[in-house]
């Protein structure tokens, strides 16, 4: 069986592809640098689109694989858009990253990608990022009636509304939120460092043990024995319906219905049965 030659690598490798890649992004590289095996490299966010174009025309990224969104509060620009992209001929990828404030737009994607579009959507619903020039950015992962980002590290975990859907408006609505007054009580003291007061369940944990447990050594303590197992046969056996009526039968057989004539004797054995059951021939008695 002839062998299937492919050119693209079994094993990824990136030595030189750090400066390969930075001396064709020229001016629009920020910064680059090597983790966990691959290579990471932030770009200028207005350059965006042309390094991304410059990685898939001459250097063979084809793939758009995945578009990630990261949130740092205490940065001035909070966001981190990162673009990881796939080489099938060379077995190599890398990630793009850029940073973008909540009122900076980012360039997006779907010049050089179709499937960009919904990447994009999913980091603009998550975390709010806004893609300049994407003509369909809607929300794609929430309600479209939702107020406020998930994936934001300052979204409330609880907030001031809850949604469910209505069966009789047919519809998802958004109510304030109802608690019902047990659950407003919160105890925030830690049972594992010592509440002062008692758990439920542990009011007889404190309960001193009996100095002499009770046990029932002889028959006597109990009240079984011989004498008891005879009192208590008498009262089973006494007033049985079979005892009083002495063995007698007390459903006597049914009385026939009609007198029907004896039958005459069936002529020749019952072994027989085709001499018994056959009609005689004629000519013969």
């Amino acid at each position: 069986m002839a062998s299937v030659l492919h050119s693209a690598p079994k094993v990824t490798r990136i030595d030189g592809l750090q400066d390969t890649l930075s001396g064709a992004l020229g001016d629009m590289l920020v910064e680059a640098k090597e983790e966990h095996g691959e290579l990471l490299l932030t770009v200028e966010r207005d350059s965006l689109e042309d390094a991304l174009r410059t990685l898939r025309d001459q250097h063979g990224y084809q793939q758009l694989m995945e578009i990630a969104g990261v949130d740092y509060p205490g940065r001035p620009e909070r966001f981190e858009v990162v673009y990881m992209l796939l080489s099938l001929t060379k077995n190599s990828r890398v990630m793009v990253k850029v940073t973008a404030s909540e009122t900076t737009p980012v360039p997006t994607a779907t010049t050089l990608w179709p499937n960009a579009g919904w990447l994009e959507r999913e980091v603009f619903d998550l975390y709010g990022v806004i893609f300049a020039g994407n003509a369909d950015l809607r929300r794609i992962l929430t309600d479209y009636g939702f107020e406020g980002h998930p994936f934001r590290k300052d979204f409330p975990l609880t907030g001031y509304v809850e949604l469910r859907y209505s069966e009789e408006e047919q519809r998802v609505v958004y109510e304030p939120v109802d608690l019902p007054q047990d659950l407003r009580s919160f105890d925030f003291l830690s049972p594992w460092e010592g509440a002062d007061y008692v758990l439920p369940g542990d009011e007889k944990a404190h309960t001193p043990p009996v100095d002499e447990p009770k046990t029932t050594d002889s028959p006597k303590d109990t009240g079984a024995g011989a004498k008891t197992d005879k009192e208590a046969a008498e009262k089973v056996s006494k007033g049985a319906p079979a005892e009083e009526d002495g063995g007698k039968d007390r459903t006597p057989a049914p009385t026939p219905t009609e007198d029907r004539k004896k039958r005459p004797a069936r002529k020749g054995k019952t072994k027989d049965t085709a001499a018994s059951t056959e009609p005689k021939k004629k000519g013969k008695s």
